[in-house]
């Protein structure tokens, strides 16, 4: 299949085209320097040259804290981007699948988030987010959203790799504990992605690695694993602010994926283990 990822030079698009390759198809990607989603008549434009089979809509405005200042460009890239190749990928003919998030929810479950759940996001990341889901849905009769969580891959920057840059500097860090989720590689998550548009199985997903564990506990594994010897001390979401109020609970029920028979994505530890051989090269 001829397909176009958008957010191609970002953490997941690359392990995307990487994916797609792997399994013969004809992969095109789009990054910034190629294609300005939120721009209505550049997409329309891009996509009927193209003429893809499949849109994975990668792209997106993923600064949390950010977006808390510029609404505006959020919504712009996360909203109306995924609107645009909807109506694009419509006119087309094209599978399209947009990458959510966690973030559509305000994390006040005391249980997995199933794909139907009510939506209530805390900040604008996840209200523009959510603001894309939607337009897809009302636009596209079929349509696959994948939501995520805690992404970590080789290409970006993620919490693993800033652990071990700070691991390297000091030997004692600080790390939330009363965030809990589940963290997700991108290799998975794009191996998981490709399964899925290969088939006609449409409709929402939750897509992390299988496990649970709060940022505190992420970190004490990164560090057991990549055997560096770094004390790690517990703080409350309160000791460490931020702009963008977090989800205190991001578990998303992966439930879908089995009853949908596709293929459920390894545990995070072993996930770890495999980022972590790759990071090392």
């Amino acid at each position: 299949m001829k397909v176009v990822v958008t957010g191609a030079a970002g953490q997941l698009g690359q392990d995307v085209l990487l994916e797609l390759e792997r399994n013969n198809h004809q992969a095109i990607g789009a990054d910034r320097q190629t294609l300005d989603i939120s721009d209505e008549a550049a997409v329309q434009a891009f996509i009927q040259a193209v003429n893809p089979d499949v849109i994975l809509h990668c792209a997106a405005y993923t600064n949390v804290d950010a977006a808390e200042e510029d609404e505006d460009t959020a919504y712009k890239v996360n909203g109306l981007g995924a609107k645009y190749l909807a109506q694009a990928a419509k006119q087309a003919g094209a599978k399209m699948m947009y990458i959510s998030t966690d973030y559509v929810f305000d994390g006040t479950a005391s249980e997995p988030y199933e794909v139907y759940h009510p939506t209530k996001p805390l900040g604008t990341y996840g209200r523009t987010k959510l603001a894309g889901e939607v337009f897809v849905q009302e636009i596209l009769k079929e349509f696959f959203i994948v939501r995520t969580a805690w992404v970590f891959g080789i290409h970006g920057n993620n919490f693993v790799k800033t652990m071990i840059r700070l691991g390297k500097e000091r030997d004692e860090v600080g790390v939330v504990h009363d965030q809990v989720g589940s963290p997700t590689y991108t290799v998975d998550l794009a191996k998981f992605m490709v399964e899925l548009m290969e088939t006609e199985k449409y409709g929402i997903y939750h897509a992390t690695n299988n496990g649970v564990c709060s940022w505190y506990e992420f970190a004490v594994e990164i560090f057991k694993q990549a055997e560096m010897v770094v004390s790690v001390h517990p703080l409350t979401t309160e000791q460490f602010p931020r702009p963008a109020a977090r989800p205190k609970y991001s578990v998303l029920s992966k439930k879908k994926i089995e009853e949908q028979g596709l293929t459920p994505l390894p545990n995070w530890q072993n996930a770890l283990s495999a980022y972590l051989k790759e990071f090392r090269g």
